[in-house]
């Protein structure tokens, strides 16, 4: 494949990305990962690589050795930094000089002590602790640790302290417990079971469990009221509002998560599309989306399951658990499925959807433009479910009036095929037989004169009509298309709500409203229609009307064409001063001959 093939290629896959924070990884020929980035903004950030020339030698270069791109959607632009991280360190990209340099994000760990303390650490040691994070946004870890030191007097010194140590009075109290940030642990002042209560609740703030926490204080202060010892419940309700504005919980990555599989599928009439995430100690190191074409009319669950197989296979997962959306049927020894239904599992779950749906829309959308048709046949087949009608309408036709006053009436009829506009097949048409504004009269004398000459020419009728109105312009067409004309044609409706905007279709008699949502394809060809015959209608109005509003008494004099009348009118500015010109004015503008004929029929009207 030739390069400005390639570049093409990318630029296409680059177009169809979601506007969505995540990572993007470039894969070269041999399908290896070769750079990872994250982005606020996938389409935006992976577009930069493609629609300019690079100073840096090391981009140009990483540009030049690209042949594909993958991503993984995430909730947002911290979680995409976490994942980053994690898939640097999985696969090792070649370009990614800048980030090997072994760093991770901090943690907040539980010490395994006799009197545990609560640190943040960038380094995760089996056994040494109980670990939450990590945490990519400093500020958000360091105030977490804030919360605790406020809310419990908990030791910060590294003594290593044991039952024996404390027994034989090694330990001295600190500045720290001094300033009544430690209750004294170390000396026997507080008891360990006291101490163990505090690091008990820590750890249930760190998991976001904050509910009981909270009873349990409210519960205090309200005892301590009731004694009056209202000082102390000062303190106490301090700390309740510490939690209640208590905020953090990251939704991608959590150590309490070890080693899970995650399966999410969308399941459609041909197609399903299957995403597989996989979590180890909390991080989401393996990512994939693919696509299974039905054959025998599978069920999802039947796909799910081939889904399962498939990737644990390709990864080799060796996960005890399997997050799935739906119950599915499937023994695997030692292994627990679960549908979760809230936390951070349901979390994740959620994050599969995501991706799934996403991926979805960007595989529909590289269809499409492959194949545009195929997208307008997409959206008339669900026209025609919506309005339950035997034939698929790859033949519309819409109508629509215009006049001011009754006066050049007009009425255009436009035709679109398989989704879109024909327009050597539109047709205007001068109201005949309708005097004054009558819109009901005029529809009907063109939707007469329409499909009377259709028949009479055996022209191949349209599957589907569409008024430019609501229930009373269907019920005209009706009238001429099944009294008149006895024709078996569906007839809709596009009605427009107070503010002018279409807001709903209608079909049958009595006329119904059919849902449709005003962000779909289907309903922004629609609309398209609807523009576009209005559009049609009503410059062929204007044109009309234009014409009428210049025409003068030159226009009926023999011998003065439309360039000798926009001659006089661009020397004279009107018929008035025309008239009042003298013959040698006249002929110096028109010439002689012209200017005689000008001059005498005027003199001769006079």
């Amino acid at each position: 494949m030739k390069r400005d093939e390639i570049i093409t290629k990318l630029k296409s896959i680059a177009g169809s990305l979601p506007e969505l924070p995540g990572c993007y990884q470039y894969l070269d020929e041999n399908g290896t990962i070769i750079y990872v980035g994250k982005a606020k903004n996938l389409k935006r950030r992976v577009n930069s690589y493609f629609n300019r020339e690079h100073d840096n030698f090391k981009t140009s270069i990483l540009v030049s050795k690209i042949r594909d791109i993958k991503y993984i959607v995430v909730n947002s632009e911290e979680d995409a930094l976490l994942l980053e991280n994690n898939l640097i360190k999985q696969w090792n990209p070649r370009y990614n000089i800048l980030l090997k340099d072994g760093k991770t994000y901090p943690s907040i760990c539980i010490t395994n002590e006799y009197l545990p303390r609560i640190i943040y650490t960038r380094k995760i040691v089996k056994g040494a602790g109980l670990y939450f994070g990590p945490y990519s946004h400093i500020p958000t870890l360091q105030a977490l640790l804030e919360l605790i030191k406020n809310l419990y007097p908990l030791r910060t010194c590294k003594e290593k302290i044991s039952h024996e140590s404390i027994c034989s009075g090694k330990h001295k109290v600190c500045l720290e417990y001094h300033i009544k940030n430690c209750k004294g642990p170390c000396c026997g002042l507080q008891t360990r079971d006291e101490y163990l209560s505090y690091i008990n609740e820590a750890k249930e703030i760190l998991k976001g469990n904050t509910k009981d926490i909270q009873r349990k204080m409210l519960s205090e202060m309200q005892s301590l009221a009731e004694e009056l010892r209202f000082e102390e419940a000062e303190v106490i309700k301090k700390k309740y509002d510490l939690l209640e504005n208590y905020r953090n919980k990251s939704e991608v990555v959590n150590n309490t998560l070890h080693n899970i599989d995650v399966f999410y599928i969308e399941n459609d009439e041909k197609e399903a599309y299957i995403n597989y995430l996989h979590v180890v100690n909390g991080c989401i190191n393996q990512a994939f989306t693919f696509e299974y074409s039905k054959k025998l009319g599978e069920t999802a669950e039947e796909l799910l399951v081939a889904g399962i197989g498939e990737m644990r296979a390709r990864y080799g997962s060796q996960s005890k658990e399997i997050i799935v959306p739906f119950h599915v049927e499937l023994n695997l020894e030692n292994i627990e499925f679960t549908i979760p239904q809230r936390g951070d599992k349901k979390k994740l779950l959620e994050l599969s959807k995501l991706n799934t749906l996403q991926y979805k829309k960007d595989r529909l959308n590289q269809k499409d433009k492959l194949n545009p048709e195929q997208k307008q046949v997409r959206c008339l087949k669900e026209l025609q479910d919506a309005l339950g009608i035997e034939t698929l309408p790859l033949h519309i036709e819409c109508f629509d009036n215009s006049n001011i006053s009754g006066d050049d009436a007009v009425a255009a009829c436009i035709v679109f095929r398989k989704g879109k506009p024909s327009k050597k097949e539109y047709r205007k048409y001068n109201i005949k037989t309708v005097t004054g504004p009558d819109d009901y009269a005029s529809m009907k004398e063109v939707v007469r004169r329409r499909y009377t000459r259709m028949i009479s020419e055996n022209t191949p009728l349209p599957n589907l009509i569409i008024a430019d109105g609501g229930k009373g312009q269907m019920e005209v067409i009706r009238e001429v298309v099944e009294d008149e004309l006895n024709l078996e044609i569906p007839i809709a409706g596009l009605a427009k709500n107070e503010h002018h905007k279409t807001n709903e279709l209608l079909f049958g008699f009595p006329q119904m409203s059919i849902g449709l949502r005003l962000d779909s394809a289907l309903f922004h060809m629609l609309t398209h229609i609807q523009d576009e015959v209005h559009r049609f209608a009503i410059t062929f109005h204007r044109d009309k009307r234009s014409k009428r509003q210049t025409a003068s008494e030159l226009d009926t004099i023999t011998g003065i064409g439309p360039k000798t009348k926009e001659l006089l009118l661009k020397e004279f500015k009107s018929l008035t001063r025309i008239k009042k010109a003298t013959l040698e004015e006249l002929q110096k503008c028109i010439g002689e001959s012209k200017g005689n004929t000008l001059f005498a029929y005027l003199n001769h009207q006079e």
